[in-house]
């Protein structure tokens, strides 16, 4: 049978893939923070690796922009090597960590003087490339960089990952810590980004933020759960997933985990999503009677196509059961 992972790799075979990743394996003591990552990332993608904090996310990409040697596996970024050709990586490469790393004292305008001189250019000369983010905070081009608003220093970090034109664009949880309307304007520039030719490599713990890839790595301790489209991991599920809300929320769940039927149970928003143990056309039939019984009133009970979130719940319990066993 052909898995997600069989879909993604049958898809790349006629891609060039400008991040190549091969069993990176990466322990801090005793913690094993990547364990036989391999990943294929091709030219002018907009791939995600979308986990929880503490997931391996960051470790991978510091490993990836030649910031952190892995322990062993190896990898490739525009055909290059990590460890030999770290200085010809970093020339072609934009990084932006997760944490506002510039210099909080310089203005935005010093800021990006001073990156475009690290790597020999200009603003002027790359104008066309920032000038959409760039002009969003060029107003307050005067200001210093630690007196701006979460989303300014997002644009003015990502404004300097760009400015040396990179072909591939790093981006470590862009928008932790941003409010919702800069986390939608920052999805609409890479966009635009993408347009221009550059393969975007970002990383989010917001799951809704996975469905605006192209594809997605879902990760979990360490461990590639699965890499496909979003359309595919959301279409891929083998259970029925269902939707049931009732006017006592905090009951209802308690009593959906009690019944013998129910596999999984799980709050999301509104609702409750849950899996039964088999597929018998009676499960919404008797777990509805059931419910009855416990006086729930106003049920509302549907099937649902999975969301990312409900696809990385289900893949996380799978790798726990196989690990168990």
């Amino acid at each position: 049978m052909e898995t997600n992972n069989d879909r993604s790799e049958n898809t790349l075979s006629t891609l060039d893939s400008q991040l190549s990743i091969t069993n990176i394996s990466k322990s801090y003591g005793d913690i094993k923070a990547l364990k036989n990552i391999s990943l294929e990332v091709s030219e002018g993608e907009l791939f995600g690796l979308i986990g929880p904090d503490g997931a391996g996310k960051t470790s991978l990409f510091r490993i990836l922009t030649t910031l952190l040697l892995p322990d062993s596996g190896s990898a490739t970024v525009n055909g290059f090597d990590v460890v030999s050709d770290y200085k010809k990586i970093r020339n072609k490469i934009g990084y932006m960590p997760g944490k506002f790393s510039l210099y909080q004292d310089l203005t935005v305008e010093e800021n990006l003087n001073f990156f475009a001189t690290l790597f020999n250019t200009s603003i002027q000369e790359n104008y066309d490339l920032i000038k959409d983010i760039y002009q969003q905070i060029e107003p307050f081009k005067n200001r210093r960089a630690g007196k701006l608003s979460g989303g300014m220093k997002q644009k003015l970090a990502l404004s300097c990952a760009l400015i040396h034109r990179p072909t591939v664009l790093f981006l470590d949880e862009p928008t932790t810590g941003v409010d919702a309307v800069s986390r939608k304007e920052f999805w609409q520039m890479l966009k635009s980004l993408k347009a221009q030719g550059i393969t975007i490599f970002v990383s989010t713990p917001y799951m809704d933020e996975a469905t605006l890839c192209e594809r997605i790595a879902l990760i979990q301790s360490g461990t590639i759960l699965s890499v496909d489209t979003p359309e595919n991991i959301m279409n891929g599920m083998k259970e029925q997933f269902y939707a049931i809300r009732s006017e006592n929320m905090g009951l209802l769940i308690s009593d959906l985990r009690a019944h013998e039927l129910v596999k999984t149970v799980f709050a999301f928003g509104e609702n409750h999503h849950i899996t039964f143990k088999n597929s018998s056309d009676e499960n919404q039939k008797r777990l509805l009677e059931y419910l009855n019984t416990k006086s729930h009133q106003t049920i509302v009970f549907e099937p649902i196509i999975p969301t990312i979130e409900d696809c990385f719940i289900h893949l996380m319990q799978h790798q726990d059961a196989t690990h168990s066993n």
